[in-house]
């Protein structure tokens, strides 16, 4: 389940962050209200979390943006004010629920659980997963321990063929073949710069190897046994 957090109070943001993703939730943040509208407009999220009040735009502004547009998304607002008359505009704006600062931390996630529930049902975009890597082809990005990674289309085509034969070696040329079939490949540097790219990606500090050099021969994706 992917969940937008749009808050602009740094320690609340990165906390909640942290707490979701233990929970197994693929977060991704926004620390403004023109950051978080863009996100929400643009990328397709199974709940948002907004604070009320954020530069920018504020969190009903986002709600109502994204309702004229369409999206269904379930939206829990955030906020220290506390009167009915601000209920109201927070639920007549689009969202579906609403909890007051400060909150307890298991209300928060109870709340978020019983949202998740009524998010629409869609088809579940194709993914591949390995190890804690999970790949969403469909919109073009991974996540590694909750964290999104961004793909270039080259990336992509790199990445989705390792997941399809991992474990395996893979030849220079085999890989040649696959990402330049119907192209002049280009010249051995190019594929180790695009090797070297994805790494960064996809094994950042603290993260056990997944794509493993065979000096000579090619690579071979998976965790191998230290």
């Amino acid at each position: 389940m992917r969940i937008l957090l749009v808050d602009d109070e740094k320690e609340l943001r990165e906390a909640l962050s942290q707490i979701l993703v233990r929970e197994g939730y693929a977060i991704e943040t926004a620390d403004n209200g023109q950051a978080g509208l863009q996100l929400a407009q643009s990328q397709d999220y199974d709940l948002l979390i907004l604070d009320w009040m954020l530069p920018e735009y504020s969190g009903i502004t986002i709600c109502k943006q994204i309702r004229i547009a369409g999206k269904a998304t379930p939206v829990l607002i955030l906020t220290a004010k506390d009167t009915i008359d601000d209920r109201v505009q927070g639920l007549d704006a689009g969202a579906d629920d609403y909890l007051v600062k400060p909150f307890e931390l298991r209300e928060l996630l109870a709340r978020v659980r019983a949202l998740l529930r009524r998010s629409p049902i869609i088809e579940p975009p194709e993914r591949l997963k390995i190890a804690d890597l999970d790949l969403d082809k469909e919109n073009q990005v991974a996540y590694r321990n909750g964290k999104m990674i961004r793909l270039s289309d080259r990336e992509l085509q790199l990445l989705t063929y390792f997941m399809e034969n991992a474990e395996q070696l893979l030849t220079h040329e085999q890989i040649y073949q696959h990402l330049w079939q119907d192209e002049t490949p280009p010249s051995s540097n190019v594929l180790a710069a695009l090797i070297r790219l994805l790494r960064r990606k996809v094994e950042t500090k603290g993260d056990r190897p997944l794509i493993h050099t065979i000096y000579g021969k090619g690579y071979y994706f998976g965790l191998q046994d230290t």
